[in-house]
């Protein structure tokens, strides 16, 4: 006789994408209201390049691809291709704004290594 396999729902599992600091969506919404558009979201992508091999890109974007994986933030859209999911899956994107660092910053799990600068990973 066999059963069913039981699932602990208190089982964490991976994120399967990208996480929006409240911060961070607030920047983002902030920068989508200035452009006067409100068909922007935020892409989020992981390209060849720069010193470590990998590079982030960041830019709003109003396009939808197949694959896209799409999360929404307190009505901020955050959208990751599907190439650059696997790579992206659990990073977290915060908004800093201090003397020391200015910008987006993502901290990325996933990343074996990374740049001095912080703009590329392997």
């Amino acid at each position: 006789m066999t059963t069913p396999a039981q699932t602990d729902p208190t089982e964490a599992q991976a994120p399967t994408s990208v996480v929006l600091t409240d911060v961070a969506a607030q920047k983002v919404k902030a920068l989508i209201e200035q452009e006067g558009r409100d068909d922007l979201r935020l892409r989020v992508a992981v390209q060849p390049g720069g010193c470590s091999g990998l590079r982030y890109q960041l830019f709003f974007d109003e396009r939808s691809l197949d694959g896209d994986v799409v999360t929404d933030f307190d009505g901020v859209e955050v959208v990751v291709d599907r190439m650059s999911a696997p790579y992206l899956a659990g990073a977290t994107i915060d908004f800093a704004d201090r003397i020391d660092a200015q910008g987006f910053t993502i901290d990325n799990p996933n990343a074996g290594s990374s740049c001095a600068c912080g703009d590329s990973f392997s």
